[in-house]
């Protein structure tokens, strides 16, 4: 079930092209398919594959435990000797005579970080290799990948030793809202959008979760099996996952990223919940949480100003982890008892708020779909991304304003309400309006409106003509 990853394959098929050796870096969340992903453009260059997967520490390890591993993997997939190197630039220079001059391959050094776990001096042997030995071989595409990303920007981005030598950095992100709908497979067309929608609410675009979909249960059946009974796929996935992405300050870095459950903040909030100082600690657990794909950064532009904010918020843009966090963290005890009762969703207390929440996520997510639909083909998108600004107080006070999306080109501002609700009256006319004249428009600049929306709509809305594009999401998932 490989799909929804065409711009990622290119992106590798192009270093093909390419007369000399290329170092690539390949990061994101456990489950989003990175392994996949090289895996499969391996096998559609026809290329020799070279997987080596760092094995999961523990207290009882040390570096020979990886070491051992290394060689074991490469015997498996060449004729390397099995007996463990000494070190890590043995081990390199062991990899690197498996590697053929002509001959396109591939290798993957998988969840990096814990190669290098015990190994201080992990990034330094390895560019050492690169530049005399790896970088030689003309066909050769070295992909390092993993699931903490935090690891791969402090010890290979942001290193300056690695200046120059990097070819692609790839940043798997949640498939789009395209592919998360053929999960579904041929029944997706008969399903109403509700039923697809509130499994993505809780499971967003992540390819892992999407396989455990059942399209013949409904979206509460499929809910209950995953996460509310003992031993559930993603009852359980949660604490490991949380564990192995965020290395530093693990248990501080979850309170911070459970602040943000109940709606976007920014660190000042954050740290008034948390009764704790502004920046420091909380700056740094914010750094992590964004860099390993959990939270998003609300950071777009002033429509007045073409500014950027002062004042940082934060949402949560992982679905999952709002839901587990919300709604399966705090009885997970009693789920693993088998007593907990699952009937349906409308039993979860907030329900409707939080997904409320996860809908609006889907679609800022994925905003680049909305591209065609509000005609900005070819345009030069110079922002996008949920907008809000703070009532101010005086002679000269401005009403405060909340945007759900607000996507910005050099010429036209788009506000976009994103919407979910069993009925959708005339009021979200009234609604938009007021956003509206709460912008001041610069000159030459056009305001247009837009609705993305689930649920039955007012024929009145679409009479109005008040909205320049009208957007059912079952559109977005190519459904409609």
């Amino acid at each position: 079930m490989f799909f929804g990853r065409d711009s990622l394959i290119g992106q590798l098929e192009a270093l093909t092209q390419k007369r000399v050796a290329s170092l690539v870096t390949c990061r994101g969340r456990r489950r989003i398919g990175k392994s996949t992903l090289i895996e499969e453009f391996a096998r559609r260059i026809n290329s020799r594959f070279i997987k080596i997967e760092g094995k999961r520490p523990n207290s009882k390890m040390d570096n020979t435990d990886e070491l051992e591993s290394f060689a074991r993997q490469l015997a498996d997939q060449s004729d390397a000797e099995a007996t463990p190197p000494a070190s890590w630039p043995d081990a390199f220079k062991r990899l690197n005579s498996q590697i053929q001059d002509g001959e396109t391959t591939v290798v993957l050094l998988d969840e990096i970080s814990w190669l290098a776990h015990f190994a201080d001096d992990f990034s330094e042997d390895l560019k050492i290799a690169w530049d005399n030995l790896f970088k030689k071989h003309d066909k050769l595409i070295l992909v390092l990948c993993g699931s903490v990303s935090c690891w791969i920007k402090d010890n290979i981005i942001d290193n300056g030793a690695y200046m120059g030598r990097r070819s692609l950095d790839i940043v798997v992100p949640e498939l789009p809202l395209q592919s998360c709908a053929r999960f579904w497979g041929e029944a997706a067309p008969r399903l109403a959008t509700r039923e697809i929608i509130d499994v993505l609410s809780v499971v967003g675009g992540v390819p892992r979760y999407l396989e455990e979909v059942n399209p013949a249960e409904s979206a509460e059946q499929n809910i209950r099996r995953l996460f509310f009974m003992p031993k559930a796929v993603l009852r359980m996935d949660f604490d490991d996952m949380f564990r192995d992405v965020i290395t530093a300050e693990t248990n501080f870095t979850g309170h911070v990223l459970k602040t943000l459950v109940d709606g976007p903040k920014s660190g000042a909030e954050i740290a008034k919940a948390m009764n704790l100082p502004k920046g420091g600690r909380i700056s740094g657990a914010l750094a992590r949480l964004e860099e390993s794909g959990f939270i998003a950064v609300e950071n777009g532009t002033n429509p007045e100003t073409g500014e950027r904010p002062r004042e940082k918020r934060y949402r949560i843009r992982d679905n999952y982890t709002r839901f587990y966090l919300k709604y399966v963290e705090p009885v997970k005890d009693i789920i693993d008892s088998g007593a907990f009762e699952f009937i349906s969703l409308g039993q979860l207390e907030n329900i409707n708020a939080i997904m409320g929440l996860a809908f609006e996520n889907l679609v800022v997510n994925n905003y680049r779909d909305l591209i065609g639909p509000l005609n900005l083909d070819g345009q030069l998108i110079t922002s996008a991304a949920p907008y809000r600004r703070k009532a101010t107080n005086g002679r000269s006070g401005r009403k405060g304003v909340q945007i759900d999306l607000l996507i910005q080109t050099r010429k036209s501002i788009y506000i976009v309400e994103i919407k979910r609700m069993a009925n959708i009256g005339r009021e979200i006319v009234q609604e938009m309006d007021e956003r509206v004249k709460a912008i001041r428009r610069p000159d030459g600049v056009s305001i247009r409106t837009a609705i993305v929306y689930e649920g039955a709509l007012s024929p009145l809305v679409a009479a109005d003509g008040y909205f320049d594009a009208i957007v059912p999401f079952r559109k977005l998932l190519g459904l409609g």
